[in-house]
């Protein structure tokens, strides 16, 4: 069996995140402020925010949702934010009675409203079930944004079902997923500000 270093797995690793938040960092802020600039007015005018992913992005949708609805910082109003992840019968029966394809969208069907803000999660942007809801967002009228990888892929397609597409500098799955979750406790911050 191969000796395990954990000093140097450690190292290796937070130096692998610390670069891809400086690179962050570097980046056009932009589009970020596109981002919060429509949370803000979605909130303002009492519409709310669904957010949805797979997996690790799945966690990330249901963190800051529960950031929203309960608290980040500070005490404040309960922001309206919910995840599709978090319903194991309608997620289930979605699954066994339609598709795994439409696990969000048939959600995003029953509960969005114009003027909602769909965020979609995805490290890979080929999530056919994050696809197939934004899809159906730009349909009813429903703001859509995904969180994604700098370099996706189908960006013609991405590009033509999303109002945003907001992009972090990584292809390492875990650090695409660390800056995923700072974008959204940048956006907790800024709410906590505003409201």
């Amino acid at each position: 069996m191969k000796k395990l270093n954990i000093n140097k797995i450690f190292e290796l690793e937070v130096k692998s995140h610390i670069r891809s938040a400086e690179i962050f960092l570097r980046s056009d802020v932009g589009i970020f402020k596109k981002f919060i600039e429509l949370i803000i007015k979605t909130l303002k005018k009492g519409n709310k925010i669904i957010l949805f992913g797979n997996g690790g992005s799945a966690s990330d949708a249901q963190h800051i949702a529960a950031e929203l609805v309960v608290k980040y910082k500070k005490k404040r109003r309960s922001i309206p934010a919910i995840s599709l992840s978090t319903d194991t019968s309608s997620l289930t029966a979605i699954g066994n009675d339609f598709s795994f394809d439409e696990i969000f969208s048939r959600q995003l069907e029953s509960i969005g409203n114009t003027g909602d803000i769909a965020i979609g999660i995805s490290t890979s942007c080929k999530s056919k079930n994050v696809l197939n809801a934004l899809k159906l967002a730009k349909k009813k009228k429903i703001k859509s944004v995904i969180l994604t990888k700098y370099n996706y892929p189908n960006k013609k397609q991405i590009d033509k079902i999303t109002d945003l597409v907001l992009t972090v500098p990584a292809n390492e799955t875990a650090r695409i997923q660390e800056l995923h979750i700072l974008i959204g406790h940048l956006m907790c911050e800024i709410i906590d500000q505003v409201f």
